[in-house]
């Protein structure tokens, strides 16, 4: 029913994100409304509620606002699912042949993009304004740093900041922005991982980049122009009139205008209780883009990288484009499927290049820069990833022969799921509220439920005790869970590096997963080869 229901327009008029649903289950197919619509209906779908909410509807539920993520539920016809990993059985590439050597343990699963070493191929991030990073950034960071990976600290952090300190226009202290680097820094190794700051219209006239270098000695700095969830400028919720003044004189879209007296009076009865802040949609140029990365390496940045969403065909073609020509070192691409804190919910659904799509479409325009001799940024995918077999298959699916164009994969939501799935759990311990039947299988405390805590431990020593338990929680699933099931598969590949997996490693299950991608159906798999080994 489910698998139906996503593939048509029924779930419009229904969908947990917005805290609606449909009197009955047999909707039409076409609308999603009830076959029969009656007046005295208890329930509340799409269209009721946006009687009574109107512009409200357009987002997730607002009351979990700050502490949840949300993200498309549109079936897109096309994702990781539609292809399989090839297995062998003899052989071994990276490692000596040899079975006492060739133990999946061994394999190196490390990877380098834009010249940034990551124990694992996973950038985290970007996490912005929005409260839900705020709230969860203990854990965020220093869970990061603990696993060497890339953690991106997003947009608008420093335009927010209730205590940062502006001079013309231009901010010179962010204790946000400040906390959060220096979080990070206090776990990190040095060598791999790092911290980017990203950085919106907004930032860039706060100057935040240039704060960010020459105050924070932060190396990277990532130019947003987008995301798969969303093709208009980031939003979050206020919920004081005092912040929503605040914010519209730093130059922030408030919605309403917290400066009417009409919608003072209607926040002060209770009529809506958020306002809404919006950033300004970048308008990027060729020259000026190259101007801008010139200028950003002379202020002292080490990297500069892209952010991009999941435009149409012919934006990712130039921004491949202008990012060859300015020579970033990487550029992120997010496709429809991820999620937010708070996108309008109809544009995660109903629009943007689903991920599976959009990296076909970007490697297209790698090969062509290849095959003309041009600079090739490094790429990270983003986009609904959540697991280690999804993220081979998207490096295996970028090696045309010559090494993986995408070298590390970009999560938001499923970091920041573990985390505040930690944070809760600890909470519960706390409150003496485990539920009984988690204490009994894992433990009735954190050092016994969180697996990795005893490695964390041995590794730190003393210094465990500033490591908040949803650090731990973090670098348990990016390490013992994605690592060592990253580790597993390439080990099935018989490949022990991770640069070393290639299309050849995937077979496609549907004729429209091999007419995407190029990736040949699993029957036509070295169907030659029969004649050829057996002859």
């Amino acid at each position: 029913m489910t698998k139906r229901v996503m593939r048509n327009s029924s779930y419009l008029n229904g969908m947990s994100v917005t805290g609606t649903r449909t009197r009955v289950e047999d909707v039409s197919p076409s609308s999603g409304m009830c076959p029969i619509c009656i007046k005295n209906c208890p329930i509340l779908c799409e269209i009721g509620l946006s009687a009574f909410r109107g512009r409200e509807v357009l987002y997730p539920e607002p009351e979990p606002f700050g502490w949840s993520t949300a993200a498309s539920l549109k079936d897109y016809r096309l994702d990781w699912s539609d292809f399989n990993i090839l297995s062998r059985l003899r052989g071994a590439e990276g490692i000596e042949p040899d079975p006492d050597k060739a133990l999946f343990p061994n394999v190196d699963i490390s990877s380098e993009i834009g010249g940034i070493p990551l124990r694992i191929p996973i950038v985290s991030g970007a996490y912005g304004s929005t409260a839900v990073a705020k709230n969860n950034w203990d854990g965020l960071a220093v869970g990061a740093a603990l696993a060497g990976i890339i953690i991106v600290i997003g947009e608008n952090v420093c335009g927010m900041d209730p205590e940062a300190r502006f001079s013309n226009g231009k901010v010179t202290y962010s204790k946000d922005m400040e906390y959060r680097v220096k979080r990070f820094r206090g776990f990190w190794d040095g060598k791999y991982g790092g911290i980017a700051v990203q950085t919106n219209v907004e930032d860039q006239r706060l100057g935040v980049d240039v704060y960010a270098i020459s105050k924070l000695e932060v190396d990277v700095i990532e130019r947003k122009w987008g995301q798969g969830a969303k093709a208009i400028g980031g939003e979050v919720r206020l919920h004081t009139i005092e912040r929503a003044l605040e914010l519209k004189k730093r130059g922030y879209l408030v919605i309403p205008d917290p400066e009417d007296p009409s919608v003072q009076e209607a926040f002060k009865a209770g009529v809506f209780k958020s306002f809404e802040r919006h950033s300004r949609v970048g308008m990027p140029t060729e020259r000026g883009f190259i101007e801008d990365v010139e200028w950003l390496r002379e202020q002292g940045a080490k990297k500069v990288s892209i952010k991009t969403g999941a435009y149409r065909p012919v934006d990712v073609a130039w921004t491949m484009k202008v990012a060859s020509e300015a020579k970033v070192d990487y550029v992120t691409f997010d496709g429809a499927g991820g999620g937010t804190g708070m996108s309008p919910v109809p544009m995660m659904n109903e629009m943007s290049t689903p991920t599976v799509y959009l990296e076909s479409q970007v490697l297209k325009c790698v090969q062509i820069l290849k095959r003309k001799g041009k600079h090739v940024p490094d790429i990270s995918i983003a986009g609904g990833f959540i697991s280690e077999t999804q993220i081979f298959k998207s490096i295996a699916l970028s090696n045309f022969g010559d090494g993986p164009a995408v070298k590390a994969i970009t999560m938001a939501r499923a970091p920041l799921t573990a985390v505040m799935k930690s944070l809760y759990y600890t909470e519960l311990y706390e409150a003496g509220k485990l539920p009984r039947i988690f204490a009994e299988r894992f433990g009735d405390k954190p050092e016994t439920f969180f697996v990795g805590y005893s490695e964390i431990k041995a590794k730190y020593g003393e210094r465990i005790k500033d490591i908040p338990f949803p650090a731990i929680g973090l670098y348990t699933y990016i390490v013992e869970r994605i690592g060592t099931g990253l580790k597993q598969l390439l080990a099935g590949t018989r490949k022990w590096k991770l640069n070393l997996i290639n299309r050849s490693d995937l077979a496609a299950l549907t004729e429209k997963a091999s007419k995407v991608t190029g990736i040949p159906t699993i029957d036509k798999v070295e169907e030659d080869m029969y004649e050829a080994i057996l002859d």
